[in-house]
């Protein structure tokens, strides 16, 4: 049976019209699936700079920028205008107003977009209490039947929540409808802002396949370029692949990613995800290359992660070590602990031996130190043989990964 989605007025209907009969307007969605998926991706189209065009109405029709305007600083995000001049997150600053010199740059007010982002969390727990925050701008939802609070199926909550997002806040949202997570973020990248795109089960695979092996959940940059040299360029070149052989190629990753490419996910929608990871970062005022400028930067870093990992009972079982050179080229390094720790000392001592390995005459303009593997602060630090917690630095260090 075919199902009408009206985006306008939320109601769904199950016959073929041009328009549709409650309200009359032609914003319709159809998709023979449309009734029964449950999974939802909901994302802020361009979060900050939204809403600071909300809030100054004048800059609707301007080239917007949010970020740091000082030389050193980089792109938050871009409305979409500027993204017409190419203007993308992550990108210098520099380069982005040689670009679009004309852009309006606002610096960020992360105080501001925390509140915005529990306004709409309040809009999607009116629809379902099986939220999963991915950040302040975007969250999966779990709208299955027994979750469900409002609408006859997902399709009518998620034209709600976007009714009332936009009603309520002043803001758009795009929206991703599928069968699982994976399927769901991509639907929601398909056509914004503004969007609400729906990917069936039925078409997943075919859909999948042109699609670029860069698009699949997990595979990062590294990852990407390895299979790009092995041939497997897009989706569809993996597709051929059976189970065992992509297990045989990529290890404990190749199981998840033999239901990825198929466009299968058993990851459920969790609330209040446990953290990650810790981190805390600076970039210089002055590029430098001197190790002992480097070193006294990393360790008040240190200080404020394990300050942090304290604060949430957590401890850290690898230390990481990020930097930023001149030319904006980023270099990642992790150490791994013996056992966890919450110590500031221990952190600093681990991220100090990275660090002497990358300071060759090389001039950075970022330092970050983090806690990954992280563990519940009981596991951190633990006793000797006579009853003394470790001191300082000295826990021991396994391995070091590049």
């Amino acid at each position: 049976m075919p199902w009408l989605l009206c985006r306008d007025c939320a109601t769904l209907i199950d016959a073929a019209t041009a328009a549709c009969p409650t309200c009359g307007s032609q914003r319709t969605l159809g998709h023979p699936e449309l009734a029964s998926l449950s999974i939802a991706h909901v994302d802020c189209d361009a979060f900050y700079a939204s809403v600071e065009k909300r809030d100054a109405p004048h800059l609707a029709p301007l080239p917007l920028i949010v970020g740091h305007p000082g030389g050193r600083g980089v792109v938050t995000t871009a409305c979409y205008i500027a993204r017409r001049f190419g203007i993308r997150s992550a990108m210098p600053m520099f380069q982005a107003l040689e670009r679009c010199p004309e852009a309006v740059v606002i610096p960020p007010n992360m105080a501001k977009y925390k509140a915005v982002s529990s306004e709409i969390r309040e809009i999607f727990r009116a629809a379902t209490p099986i939220i999963e925050p991915v950040s302040l701008d975007e969250a999966y939802l779990d709208l299955a039947d027994e979750h469900r609070l409002r609408g006859t199926c997902a399709a009518e909550a998620l034209a709600e929540i976007a009714r009332r997002v936009e009603r309520e806040v002043g803001i758009t949202v795009s929206i991703g409808l599928a069968a699982n997570k994976f399927m769901a973020k991509l639907a929601s990248e398909l056509r914004k802002p503004a969007g609400f795109s729906v990917i069936g089960e039925a078409e997943a695979i075919a859909f999948l396949a042109p699609l670029s092996v860069r698009k699949i959940h997990g595979v990062g940059s590294a990852t990407a370029k390895r299979m790009e040299e092995a041939g497997f360029n897009t989706i569809g070149d993996l597709q051929a692949l059976p189970a065992q052989a992509l297990v045989a190629r990529y290890g404990k990753f190749g199981s998840r990613l033999a239901q990825f490419v198929r466009g299968e996910d058993s990851r459920t929608v969790t609330p209040d995800r446990p953290t990650k990871s810790i981190s805390a970062e600076t970039t210089f005022r002055r590029d430098t290359s001197r190790f002992d400028e480097l070193l006294e930067t990393g360790r008040g870093l240190a200080t404020r992660v394990a300050a942090q990992l304290a604060r949430k009972g957590l401890a850290a079982g690898t230390v990481v070590l990020k930097l930023k050179t001149a030319d904006f080229k980023v270099v990642t390094r992790n150490r791994r602990l013996a056992h966890p720790t919450q110590k500031a000392a221990v952190l600093s001592e681990s991220a100090e031996a990275l660090l002497a390995r990358e300071v060759d005459g090389r001039f950075f303009r970022l330092l970050g130190i983090g806690a990954a593997d992280l563990r519940p602060a009981v596991e951190a630090d633990p006793v000797d043989l006579f009853g003394f917690a470790e001191q300082g630095g000295t826990a021991p260090i396994m391995r070091d990964q590049g």
